[in-house]
């Protein structure tokens, strides 16, 4: 797909939710009725075109430094008039259009999450967290994601505050309500879960999901061999009723398993009668431990062929997860979601769905630009930072399509594998509005 197609795919989608602009204001029929500089269409597109500048700033760059523009404060007027579902369903149909996929074609998702600090908000129960150790008060929200390795792209997310946020709830939704026909979805160690398994099994998905290696946990429950390296499969049946018949059957670990009441399983009662039929859901994997490196060894949980995915493949493609983790830096930092330009959830609500939207963009066109081939150390790819700033001036159709392909291959950087750096866990700090770059 060429730049001016993807560019042409996105002001569609945001046309297409503009004709139904009723139906994403807060006052619907009565918002966006008036003829003013800042229509309904206007606003969504500046909003996805956002960096990390002052609003003012943001202004003056979009409308060219016309000494007619609105200012920041009836631009603030007009975003809040809008719900943060308007740039969820761009977001979602434009990405479900950048991929033409067939039923053969597995698509790789990895799934994962981070936090985002905003301006600190007590009455916000849902993300507000209390300063400890004479420590000021905070605000947190959590991302949930599902990342298309392959291409490079975000295809569905879920927003929650992180008091009370479900990782496993938020991936069973973008699954239930994913188009996506075939797929493989790669999870860390805190996805573990036969919940999630499930989802995913009904959905008629893969799984490739990394486990504990300790005594809490689904390896902790299975009679496995006590080799370093194995590939077992495991064929279980769960129930939740505890019968004479049944704690006969748990006995064989590997065939039945007992889910409590307090375990969230969707596709069993939790609470039956004596009278009901005995229940069961019936859950196919293979449980596979892999060495790493030396003296590191990995499990994981999979229902991908065994001849097809032996261990060697399934390692292959649990590193190729790193994707998600590198993807939500440059979302972070070059596309900016770190700055946001306002203190209201639904407003913060709408620029993360923004940001996703502009990462997509950017990375596609990114992706599709040719980096000429010579005889180097390492191969090369554009620089991911040049190429966003490149396309968002493409966006506001300040460069065309030729000058934007030339600038991106010509600023590329190598690719240097299996480097490693140690993780420095700080906390991010909420960039302060009058501290914006100009």
């Amino acid at each position: 797909m060429k730049p001016k197609d993807i560019k042409k795919l996105l002001f569609s989608e945001i046309n297409s939710v503009s004709k139904k602009s009723d139906d994403y204001c807060i006052s619907s029929g009565k918002d966006f009725t008036r003829k003013r500089k800042l229509p309904f269409e206007t606003v969504i597109k500046t909003i996805i075109g956002m960096e990390s500048k002052s609003m003012t700033n943001e202004l003056i760059n979009i409308f060219d430094a016309n000494p007619n523009m609105p200012s920041a404060s009836a631009f603030v007027q007009q975003r809040c008039k809008i719900k943060p579902e308007a740039f969820k369903d761009i977001f979602n149909n434009f990405s479900s259009n950048l991929v033409n996929e067939s039923d053969e074609n597995l698509r790789i998702l990895a799934v994962d999450g981070t936090d985002v600090q905003i301006a600190t908000n007590p009455n916000d129960l849902s993300s507000f967290h209390q300063g400890i150790n004479g420590r000021k008060g905070y605000n947190l929200i959590h991302l949930n994601a599902l990342y298309d390795i392959k291409n490079h792209i975000y295809t569905d997310a879920v927003i929650q505050g992180k008091i009370n946020y479900n990782e496993h709830r938020a991936l069973q939704k973008m699954i239930d309500e994913s188009n996506i026909k075939n797929a493989l979805v790669i999870a860390d160690r805190g996805y573990e879960s036969y919940n999630n398994m499930a989802h995913i099994q009904e959905k008629g998905w893969y799984f490739l999901i990394r486990i504990k290696d300790g005594k809490n946990g689904i390896k902790a429950g299975l009679n496995l061999p006590k080799t370093n390296e194995f590939d077992e499969k495991i064929n279980l049946k769960l129930s939740r009723r505890q019968t004479k018949q049944t704690k006969e059957l748990f006995k064989a670990k590997n065939q039945y398993k007992f889910l409590p009441a307090n375990s969230e399983f969707d596709y069993l009662k939790t609470k039956q009668r004596k009278h009901d039929p005995l229940e069961f859901y019936n859950l196919s994997f293979r449980i596979v431990r892999f060495k790493v490196m030396d003296n590191l060894y990995e499990t994981v949980l999979t229902n991908l062929d065994s001849e097809e995915y032996p261990p060697e493949k399934l390692k292959e493609l649990y590193a190729s997860r790193w994707g998600i983790e590198t993807s939500f830096r440059d979302l972070k930092y070059t596309i900016g979601m770190l700055n946001f330009h306002s203190k209201k959830v639904m407003c913060i609500h709408q620029e993360i769905y923004a940001h996703l939207i502009m990462y997509n963009f950017a990375e596609m066109i990114t992706s599709h630009v040719v980096i000429e081939k010579k005889q180097r150390k390492y191969t090369y790819k554009a620089n991911f930072s040049v190429a966003t700033r490149m396309c968002r001036l493409f966006y506001y159709g300040k460069t065309t399509s030729p000058n934007l392909e030339t600038i991106i291959a010509r600023n590329i950087i190598p690719i240097r594998p299996d480097r490693h750096r140690e993780r420095k866990l700080t906390v991010k700090v909420f960039h302060g509005f009058i501290y914006r770059v100009a």
